[in-house]
């Protein structure tokens, strides 16, 4: 574990397996690196190459001079623990075995090799059948996927942790267009050596992750996860889904990456115990990484409303009121009163505040200034339909500028399409969270809420 520092901050990378053939696992690693900057010395490795890429091959991981702190060894699975061994040979202080053919097709024994080396040698082995890791400040990229079919995630403070390679790449795809920066990135497969408690130890001391977000299929030491868990939870927030929650789900995961997806109930249970937020699908995944991401913490549960879109904002309160959590705010009379001089006759003084259609940046400005200040209003939110004549890109910088003078979480809805997508990206951009849908937003708060009151009983 002291050695998982190297797989992310390596001054060095063999890349095992670097292959000739366009496409191949080896090949493409080799080309992320290229390709996204790393600063390192990178060696490739391949018996049958002198140069790759304009670079000088070995034939063995022996041969290269100098220190290895990060060995990615994308080679066929019977060969993995003679390279792995020659590793521990070199003093290689970390491994990414990207290889797959392990205990989740049933070869446990091959796999065992694999963790008494790790052991013997002191090497801290992720994988295998494994993605690898992304970090966005090193530029380190073991993941094998064509960086011009994933979009690559913007520098931030969001780690996260997926067991599954596949559900990974996606999450890492979508993050991208939905106003938050990645910090780490983690996919660990069979977790041979290397498990979901290591990686959230490392991620509870890491000052560049203030985040954690987590696709797991099954917990391997559950005693030890339960103490990493108090630990962090208090620090950080945690997003977990938790994948095999039936019997047909832990069967696939079984033969997905070897895990024992174990009664979900009860881990559902601990979860939520020590301030986890829980999601369901990966829809909530992204949308509790985005409320994390851009707000701390809510004071309470009043909402104030405020729409240029009367329906909409009716559904919101629908959803506010469904929520069980959450209630709308009850505007003091200072407020009210200087609601009624500064908004037009046609405006109906309550939550939600309706701004009529013709609501301009002005109008959204102003309305934003009066509620924020209201000591009734915990929490905002602001519904902006630009389909309207006065929706436009002054209504969007006028939103970042008032949420930039409160300490009150605000957030947006704003469905739409083409030209709301990109007002989406600027408010986003100023660090306003955006959602689609009522529903999606006041989970966002709920959650949001969960975890702040969850903090405060701990400390209190």
């Amino acid at each position: 574990m002291n050695n998982l520092k190297f797989m992310l901050k390596p001054k060095s990378v063999a890349i095992i397996g670097a292959s000739r053939v366009p496409g191949k696992a080896g090949r493409v690693i080799l080309e992320n690196y290229i390709n996204t900057g790393y600063s390192g010395k990178l060696y490739p490795v391949n018996p049958n190459a002198e140069n790759l890429l304009g670079l000088k091959a070995y034939a063995h991981v022996s041969e290269i001079k100098g220190n290895i702190d990060l060995a990615v060894i994308a080679v066929p699975a019977p060969v993995v623990p003679e390279v792995l061994e020659e590793c521990g040979k070199k003093k290689v202080k970390s491994a990414v075995v990207i290889s797959g053919g392990f205990a989740e097709v049933g070869n446990k024994e091959l796999q065992d090799k694999i963790v008494k080396i790790a052991e013997k040698y002191n090497i801290a082995v992720l994988g295998p059948n494994c993605l690898g890791v992304l970090d966005t400040r090193s530029r380190v990229n073991t993941l094998f996927l064509p960086t011009y079919k994933l979009s690559e995630p913007r520098v931030g403070y969001v780690s996260f942790v997926s067991q599954s390679g596949a559900v990974g790449s996606t999450v890492l795809d979508v993050i991208e267009g939905e106003g938050f920066g990645l910090s780490k990135f983690f996919s660990y497969g069979n977790a041979a050596a290397i498990d979901e408690t290591d990686i959230l130890n490392y991620l509870l001391k890491d000052k560049e992750t203030k985040v954690v977000v987590m696709y797991i299929e099954g917990i391997k030491r559950g005693a030890e996860f339960v103490k990493v868990a108090k630990k962090i939870s208090m620090k950080k927030p945690v997003i977990v889904l938790k994948a095999g929650r039936t019997s047909a789900g832990a069967s696939a995961a079984h033969s997905h990456t070897a895990s024992l997806a174990g009664n979900y109930a009860v881990q559902e249970a601990i979860f939520k115990q020590f301030g986890f937020t829980v999601a369901e699908d990966l829809e909530d995944l992204i949308t509790y990484a985005k409320i994390f991401s851009l707000e701390e913490e809510t004071a309470g549960n009043n909402v104030a409303v405020i729409t240029n879109g009367g329906g909409t904002g009716v559904l919101t309160a629908d959803e506010i009121g469904s929520s069980g959590k959450l209630r709308l705010a009850e505007f003091s009379e200072e407020t009210k009163e200087a609601l009624r001089k500064a908004m037009p006759p046609i405006v109906n003084i309550a939550d939600p505040l309706d701004l009529a259609g013709d609501a301009d940046a002005e109008r959204f400005g102003k309305a934003l200034e009066l509620v924020s200040k209201d000591p009734n209003v915990d929490m905002i939110i602001a519904i902006v339909l630009f389909q309207t004549p006065g929706a436009d890109s002054t209504v969007a910088a006028e939103i970042i500028k008032q949420k930039n003078t409160t300490d009150k979480p605000v957030v947006v809805i704003s469905p739409g399409s083409s030209y709301t997508a990109m007002q989406k990206i600027m408010m986003e951009s100023g660090g306003v969270p955006v959602y689609d849908s009522p529903a999606s937003a006041v989970k966002a708060l709920t959650a949001l809420l969960d975890y702040s009151n969850y903090r405060k009983r701990k400390t209190d």
